[in-house]
C-alpha cells in the first residue's frame, strides 16, 4: 500500500498490517488516530527487537497483526501470534519482544476506567 495520510484513510477499507513496513534492526510505527480519547498506533518489529518493561496510566489493547512475539504483563509471560489480542490494565508493568518479525496494533484508551 502506498503511504497515505491519516485523512486519506478515512472512509476507506485497508489492512492495518499494510500501514507500516518492516525495517531491519528496528521498530517502526505509524499513529493513525490521536485525540483526547486515545490513540491507535501500528508497529512493526524486526526479530529480537522490543519495548522494555514500562507502565502506562491507561488501558491498552494489543492486537497481533502478523508474526509472533512474547508479551509480559505484571510478571506473567505470554507467547502470542497473529490474530491474538491482549489487554494491558492501566498502570500494569508490561513489555513486548519480537520472537520473529511481527506487527501489532496498539489501541490506548485514555480515561478513568469508569463504565457507563
Amino acid at each position: 500500500m502506498t503511504k497515505k495520510s491519516r485523512q486519506d484513510l478515512l472512509g476507506k477499507v485497508f489492512d492495518l498490517k499494510d500501514l507500516v513496513e518492516y525495517q531491519s534492526a528496528t521498530i517502526a510505527s505509524r499513529m493513525i488516530i490521536n485525540n483526547k480519547a486515545g490513540n491507535i498506533t501500528i508497529f512493526s518489529f524486526d526479530k529480537d527487537e522490543g519495548l522494555s518493561e514500562h507502565t502506562a496510566p491507561y488501558e491498552a489493547v494489543v492486537m497481533i497483526l502478523d508474526g509472533e512475539c512474547r508479551v509480559r504483563v505484571d510478571g506473567v509471560t505470554y507467547d502470542m501470534r497473529e490474530g491474538q489480542t491482549i489487554i494491558f490494565p492501566a498502570n500494569s508493568r508490561h513489555a513486548v519482544s519480537a520472537t520473529s518479525r511481527f506487527k501489532m496494533a496498539l489501541v490506548m484508551i485514555k480515561g478513568n476506567g469508569d463504565t457507563a
